[in-house]
């Protein structure tokens, strides 16, 4: 896939990925374009990166003092991305690391940019928020007006808020790695005047030659870990520093400990139907308490649930929705491996996990009111995922084996008779294409590849 240096259109956005000469620290197929001569844990393209605190250190990789003084002046390469741009005010919401910072600042070269990852910046704002109104009045011409981590400082919203009234000849672009505190402050203060959308890891098709399946099931796809001159290390530091300690020192749990036992044990919930009552149990806190995390990582957009189809139902069917964490790599990060799990199990999770994230970016990028669900019945007969929109009813099973069995086939038919107007598609780790009993069977490396916003593969 190309990439340059030049001003993006409109019409299409990028996400910076590092670049040099030394790639041996990386995985196959991020070696001709993700070699790096910094750490991601140092620079702003990094959800980790300290921008407030220069001196801090980044323990996590273990990296020497003049080792980071060494690595601090990235070389950067623009990354094509399939999010295209609203032509009014929007909010982009999105983990960290997923490329919202680098893509906006592309996109958006001349605009006044408000970072409140900064604490003088967020210091300024959070004692008076109508210092936004004195510094866009301070400009010599109209510029778009970039808002950073806008979470940081919900009661610009009210600023911003009647700013739009005014019609003033602006545009806002509002970026968050976090829903909660826009939520309770409400984002509706907006009045519907800014569209809401979502940055995530790369798509397979993004990467283009550069995707390996492997190597995707491994760490994820997650632009700022493929950019890491080790991104297994920069995966760890990722799930340590920021699933961790973002939340602490948010102050949103009162036990960090319990907190990160719950991280662990919902991780065996991942691509699966969630119980949490299981969960808290197994995590020894109380069913309440557990829901309350659940709804910290959802309000992090570190995961969410997944649920039922129900439309037009012809039988009973499941009730409790399915749990994914965001990235395949992330989910890797917390889930423990020991010698009574079974490798195949967390490959299959992992697979399915990178299903899920390819169909959720297509639907939020494509044209429409596209929707993703998994569908089973009370007999246990399950399609992982269902795509209902504009463009069509699709049934989607996922396996992690080289072959086709008849059995892998049952949830399909029986969808299939619910609906048989849905397209049915059997993804699978072999490499032939094949239709068997009206179901399409696609090696699933193939059909990550053929994903692109706005068409469905054939």
């Amino acid at each position: 896939m190309a990439s340059g240096g030049g001003r993006p259109s409109a019409s299409r956005g990028f996400a910076y990925a590092p670049s040099t000469a030394s790639t041996d620290n990386l995985p196959a197929f991020l070696a001709p374009a993700f070699a790096t001569r910094h750490s991601p844990l140092a620079t702003r393209h990094s959800p980790l990166a300290t921008r407030h605190s220069p001196k801090r250190q980044p323990l996590a990789l273990g990296l020497q003092k003049e080792t980071e003084n060494s690595i601090l002046s990235p070389k950067m390469a623009l990354t094509p991305r399939f999010f295209r741009s609203p032509t009014g005010h929007f909010f982009l919401l999105g983990p960290r690391g997923t490329g919202k910072t680098s893509w906006v600042n592309a996109l958006f070269p001349n605009a006044l940019r408000l970072d409140l990852l900064d604490p003088a910046t967020s210091r300024d704002l959070s004692a008076r928020p109508e210092r936004l109104r004195e510094r866009i009045e301070g400009q010599s011409a109209p510029r778009p007006v970039l808002i950073d981590e806008v979470q940081k400082v919900p009661e610009l919203l009210e600023v911003v808020h009647l700013l739009i009234e005014e019609k003033r000849d602006l545009q806002f672009i509002l970026t968050g790695s976090s829903a909660r505190k826009l939520r309770r402050a409400g984002v509706n203060l907006l009045g519907g005047r800014a569209a809401q959308k979502r940055m995530h890891p790369y798509m397979a098709a993004e990467l283009g030659e550069r995707f390996r399946l492997a190597d995707a099931l491994r760490f994820g796809l997650l632009p700022v870990v493929l950019g890491a001159p080790d991104p297994q290390e920069t995966l760890r530091a990722y799930n340590g520093l920021y699933l961790r300690e973002e939340v602490q020192t948010e102050g949103l749990v009162r036990n960090i400990g319990s907190f990160a036992r719950f991280l662990e044990a919902i991780s065996f919930s991942h691509a699966s139907t969630l119980n949490l009552a299981n969960v808290a149990r197994e995590c020894q806190v109380n069913r309440k308490t557990a829901e309350g995390y659940l709804e910290i990582l959802e309000d992090l957009l570190l995961g969410y649930r997944l649920p039922v189809f129900s439309r037009r139902a012809q039988r009973a069917l499941a009730v409790h929705p399915k749990f994914f964490y965001f990235d395949a790599g992330v989910f890797r990060a917390n889930r423990p491996a020991g010698p009574l799990d079974a490798p195949s199990d967390i490959d299959g999770a992992a697979l399915e996990g990178l299903v899920a994230q390819h169909l959720r970016a297509w639907c939020d990028y494509t044209d429409g009111d596209h929707q993703l669900h998994y569908w089973q019945t009370r007999s246990q007969n399950e399609v992982d995922f269902v795509v209902y929109g504009p463009l069509g009813l699709h049934g989607i099973e996922v396996k992690n084996s080289a072959q086709v069995r008849p059995e892998d086939l049952r949830g399909l038919r029986s969808f299939g008779e619910d609906y048989p107007e849905a397209s049915r598609w059997l993804l699978y780790r072999g490499s032939e294409r094949f239709r068997r009993d009206g179901v399409l069977c696609v090696p699933v490396e193939e059909f990550l590849r053929q994903l692109h916003p706005g068409s469905f593969p054939n």
